[in-house]
């Protein structure tokens, strides 16, 4: 017998929509074979009804209002590319209370909202997929949450946002600023007229915060995420790390330790010899460390619109074939079962502990690197490496870096409120923090 097809509902067919549109179609065959039945989008909602019309062809119903099609009684499963955290949270909660299963690749929203929104879909026994969240086409949540779950994972580090990590890799390869970097972004289309979420590791917090949730069996907390972003990087960082082996990257971090969970996203100093450190433009890896695998690293195309599609149809056959599936005996939305996500704090950013780079502007004089290393030691922070450039002729001043070992963050914080206060130290000290992802 054959199975009548699932009828998708799509919200929104812009890059993405207009991507799983095309390789829903593309690869129609394929994904019945693999899903058991066909797979169709039955209804699109986009306010350009025009465009969703020449995009679709007549072989779908399009509306302007998103509301018909979560209500509509013949739709299976919603797909939400809508975006940000106003209609689009009205849009899914909506969809779940018809019962509806929802496949959506909107970070922001489930980082902010995705615990009201997972509690919402078990009272409906209906299943939210969100692989497009995280990581564009790399299954990261999949590998996360079925494939490593026999172990303990006891960190993550990523490179999950492309925008900020094109502006590195050409700040490193041209010896451009920030700034001038930052407007080819926009002018490629990598980044957004406004960029803040980019730049400022907002938008790699709220994938984090997805991440660090499965990983450890914690409810979403993005607001206890740390995040610092890439807008104050110069260019002698960028060549002093290189100087030191270390290449800058803006990294998502969530770790296990004995006081609690870390969850922080910052510019990174990362050995080179880590593969992770040679990852450019706007791809995507993340590493994920468990205590029986080890390190595992997940590489490819954060952005963009067929990669961020091929994680949103595979979420469509998922959700296909465990449809006839009593809840009870689906994947849980995060991983460990509801009734058992762990109560264990985030940390303040004052208790992380990590090393540093710190680059101090100092008078060229005698004494001066015994009056810093006295600050730090006051704070047991002790140094790893260090360069002193050499003046040049008639240059009063000179870039002093230091590589420390590991401190507590709010102890270097302390020394670098010192440091600044010395009469010999004529600019803010810049810190940079380090991990060696071994």
């Amino acid at each position: 017998m054959t199975m009548r097809p699932i009828n998708v509902g799509l919200l929104g067919i812009g890059t993405v929509g207009g991507g799983t549109w095309t390789v829903l179609n593309r690869n129609r065959e394929e994904i019945q074979r693999r899903a058991g039945r066909e797979i169709r989008i039955a209804m699109v909602a986009d306010q350009d009804v025009a465009k969703a019309e020449r995009i679709t062809g007549g072989a779908a119903t399009v509306v302007a209002d998103a509301r018909e099609v979560v209500g509509h009684p013949d739709i299976d499963i919603v797909v939400e590319l809508i975006g940000g955290y106003g209609i689009a949270k009205e849009l899914v909660l909506a969809a779940i209370a018809s019962g509806k299963h929802v496949v959506t690749a909107n970070k922001a929203l489930l980082a902010l909202h995705g615990n009201e929104i997972f509690a919402a879909a078990r009272d409906r026994d209906v299943m939210v997929a969100f692989e497009a969240a995280v990581g564009g086409g790399i299954p990261i949540i999949k590998a996360v949450r079925e494939g490593l779950t026999a172990n303990r994972i006891e960190w993550i580090a990523g490179i999950i946002n492309g925008t900020s990590n094109f502006i590195l890799s050409e700040m490193r390869a041209k010896g451009l600023a920030f700034a001038t970097v930052l407007k080819e972004a926009q002018a490629r289309g990598y980044a957004e007229a406004d960029p803040t979420f980019d730049i400022e590791g907002i938008d790699a917090a709220h994938k984090l915060t997805i991440l660090s949730a499965l990983a450890f069996g914690i409810p979403m907390q993005f607001e206890k995420a740390y995040t610092e972003g890439i807008a104050k990087l110069t260019q002698e960082d960028i060549r002093y790390a290189e100087q030191l082996g270390y290449r800058i990257k803006l990294l998502g971090i969530t770790k296990r330790t004995p006081a609690g969970i870390e969850l922080r996203v910052h510019p990174t100093l990362i050995p080179m010899r880590r593969l992770i450190a040679n990852v450019e433009g706007v791809m995507n890896a993340i590493l994920v460390k468990g205590d029986a695998v080890g390190a595992t690293m997940y590489y490819g195309a954060g952005a963009g619109a067929e990669p961020t599609a091929s994680a949103v149809v595979a979420d469509l056959v998922d959700v296909t074939r465990l449809l006839t599936a009593d809840p009870e005996h689906r994947v849980p939305h995060l991983a460990f079962q509801p009734d058992r996500l762990a109560a264990t704090p985030v940390l303040p950013m004052g208790e992380v502990v990590t090393s540093c780079y710190l680059r101090m502007r100092v008078l060229d004089r005698p004494g001066v690197l015994a009056d810093i290393t006295r600050v730090l030691a006051d704070r047991s922070i002790s140094i790893e490496a260090m360069i002193q450039r050499e003046p040049s002729e008639g240059e009063e001043q000179v870039d002093l870096i230091m590589l420390t070992h590991e401190a507590r963050e709010k102890d270097v914080d302390a020394a670098i409120a010192a440091i600044e206060k010395l009469p010999v130290v004529t600019a803010k000290v810049t810190r940079i923090r380090m991990e060696s992802l071994d």
